[in-house]
């Protein structure tokens, strides 16, 4: 390095920066800056180009800052440059709200620094509305899970009615294990136990076939053939011999067959509304994705497709689910990895990209296929929901705390204790769903490395343990 370079950098120096330059290199480093006089008043306003407030504070020169502030934020924005006026700077930066007619709906958070001999001083603002929509987002996406954890309760409830109440004797089996998932009160009387000790033990164990042991690949074979009839099989324990009627159905990734005991015999014809498996993969709505354990397509129904622009699954076999997600790379790390931590992961939002770059928000739900021989994983995509906001302010659990408040406290209060709660909430979120990987973390939520740190110390989550 020459004599003039050392001196260029010297003592931390910044390189020296030309006047008509300088302005686009603040415009560019923040959204909005701002350069005020000791006193409060504007003196010069530089917009980023991309942002949306372009045209709309060309009106601010000249004018009293803190007359463009909500009357809380004044009180802040005083006390700031009361402590700059006094040689106090301090490094942390200050969230302002301004009024409805400046155009700016959501808050600014400024840092303040003192330019000049002659006390100016620069603000540089960051919008804060990326961060307010998450919020929104995380906040409708719990209430739109509650609802469903309701659903699947009622579900659950009316089938235990169901069960209990039906004539037949019902038995459901794991197709893959022969073990016996689920069973009402009257097929443990017929196999003379009960519900608890026959659950969960192999259905071998209880019946037999009059030509020998239980064949459960045959029994499954006539469980998918909507024209064959009920089998003869032997109940082990009384040696009574019953009519049973196979149906085979997939329930929660799990291929399940449902055992109906006919103990007269009188009913010989099947329901002619058996489940047809392989026409709902292909008709169904949603779309339906299988992959190898590295992420790469092996099969894709017509719904994917068509949500992803593609002509045929040739164009998507063989390749990374990566390819056609926004986030790529870093998305399917955190579908896979929960999916195999906990074996399956639901509601999981992101954004699907067509090959033409048109991108649609989707759920994605996926699940591991531990397959010995064929390990991989099943993937269900359907497009986001769109939650009413109004819904927002139902009883809920992320709500009421927020309106048991109302009253009590200040709308000011309220206001900063929410933001800190569903701040600490979005965080912790994503570090549990990218295992504790601060990289991926920071990256899913818009926020750098440093800003990040800086939260996780916020809040004492430095020392999070998995």
């Amino acid at each position: 390095m020459t004599s003039r370079g050392t001196r260029y950098w010297s003592s931390g120096a910044i390189p020296l920066i030309g006047p008509d330059v300088l302005g686009n290199i603040i415009a560019a480093a923040s959204d909005i800056s701002v350069v005020i006089s000791d006193l409060g008043e504007v003196l010069s306003v530089l917009v980023n180009p991309a942002h949306s407030a372009t045209d709309t504070l060309g009106g601010w020169q000249g004018r009293e800052f803190r007359s463009m502030l909500t009357s809380e934020s004044v009180e802040k924005f005083d006390a700031r440059l009361a402590e700059l006026n006094a040689g106090n700077t301090s490094p942390r930066p200050l969230e302002l709200n301004h009024l409805p007619e400046t155009g700016l709906a959501y808050p600014l958070r400024y840092s303040f620094h003192t330019i000049g001999p002659d006390g100016a001083i620069l603000l540089l603002g960051r919008d804060l509305k990326p961060v307010a929509q998450m919020q929104q987002q995380l906040v409708e996406t719990q209430m739109a899970l509650e609802r469903d954890y309701e659903h699947q309760r009622e579900i659950s409830t009316r089938m235990k009615v169901l069960m209990e109440t039906t004539r037949d004797a019902v038995v459901f089996v794991n197709a893959q294990t022969g073990k016996i998932a689920e069973l009402n009160g009257k097929a443990a009387r017929l196999l003379n136990g009960t519900v608890d000790e026959i659950s969960g033990s192999p259905l071998s164990k209880w019946i037999g076939q009059e030509t020998g042991p239980l064949d459960l690949v045959a029994m499954s074979a006539n469980a998918q053939d909507e024209d064959a009839g009920p089998i003869s099989i032997t109940v082990r324990a009384g040696k009574q011999i019953v009519k049973m009627r196979p149906i085979a159905f997939r329930a929660a990734g799990e291929r399940l067959v449902l055992c109906r005991f006919d103990q007269d015999s009188a009913d010989e014809g099947l329901n002619d509304d058996s489940i047809r498996l392989s026409q709902l993969f292909e008709q169904t709505s949603d779309g339906l994705v299988f992959c190898d354990r590295t992420g790469r397509v092996t099969a894709a129904n017509a719904a994917f497709l068509s949500m992803a622009d593609l002509d045929g699954i040739n164009v998507i076999r063989g390749r990374p689910l990566s390819d056609f997600l926004v986030r790529g790379a870093v998305d399917l790390k955190v579908l896979l990895d929960n999916a195999s931590r906990n074996g399956r992961i639901k509601s999981f939002a992101t954004r699907l990209s067509s090959p033409f770059g048109d991108e649609i928000a989707v759920e994605v739900s996926a699940v591991h296929l531990a397959d010995p021989k064929h390990p991989g994983f099943g993937l269900i995509l359907r497009d986001a929901p769109r939650v009413d906001p109004g819904q927002t302010t139902q009883s809920g659990t992320p709500v009421r705390p927020a309106r048991d408040l109302v009253g009590a406290t200040t709308l000011k209060e309220i206001v900063a204790e929410t933001t800190d709660v569903i701040e600490k909430m979005c965080i912790e979120t994503a570090l549990e769903l990218t295992d504790d990987n601060r990289v991926a973390a920071a990256e899913m939520l818009g926020l750098s490395r440093q800003s990040l740190y800086v939260k996780l110390r916020k809040y004492a989550l430095l020392a999070r343990e998995d």
